[in-house]
């Protein structure tokens, strides 16, 4: 019951540090306004690990690598303190487990920054419908514009409604079905 709450502990600390990670260098990466509360915020919340990060992992073609970097780590603590938590004895096999365990903080990596384009995707969504004056909206919609002008490209709009989100959340439900789901798979199968 303690290791129950334990882990929960575990996944709740790592798992918002890692999300707090993947949204900053998202934002970076779409290029989303610099000066709104919500990326002050994650700013001020992963500063002190990403600025001494950065003075050894440099960024490359506009992306800030050391905040990819930190958020792999802590996504790799994580599921290492999860083993340690479950009383997982490493062994003779302890490279393999180490490993593997690198390769599942990347899946896990392209898993939550899945879910975060969905999540953004339909709150962008419904906010055009109920309020698109919203002062989030602008966030939200460099956000989301490059996953929906590739899907606006394709598809025209069908009565003045935009089906771009519905194609977005499609396909991000399929890379969650199809490759990352054969991969978490595969990867526990080495437990």
């Amino acid at each position: 019951m303690l290791s129950g709450a334990l882990i929960f502990l575990v996944n709740t600390v790592f798992g918002l540090f890692t999300v707090a990670l993947l949204l900053r260098f998202y934002l970076q990466w779409a290029r989303a306004p610099y000066r709104n509360p919500f990326s002050e915020f994650l700013q001020a919340l992963t500063d002190f690990m990403v600025r001494p990060v950065r003075r050894v992992i440099p960024g490359m073609w506009g992306l800030d690598l050391a905040t990819l970097a930190l958020a792999w780590l802590a996504q790799f603590l994580e599921l290492l303190i999860v083993l340690q938590i479950q009383d997982y004895q490493l062994g003779s096999q302890a490279g393999l487990v180490f490993a593997a365990l690198m390769l599942m903080a990347a899946v896990m990596l392209l898993k939550i920054g899945l879910y975060i384009v969905m999540v953004a995707v339909i709150i962008q969504a419904v906010l055009s419908w109920i309020n698109p004056y919203s002062p989030v909206m602008p966030l939200l919609n460099s956000m989301t514009r490059p996953f929906l002008r590739v899907f606006q490209r394709l598809v025209p709009s069908i009565g003045n409604v935009d089906l771009s989100p519905l194609f977005v959340i499609v396909v991000c439900q399929l890379l969650l079905i199809l490759p990352v789901a054969f991969l978490e798979t595969s990867v526990t199968r080495l437990f």
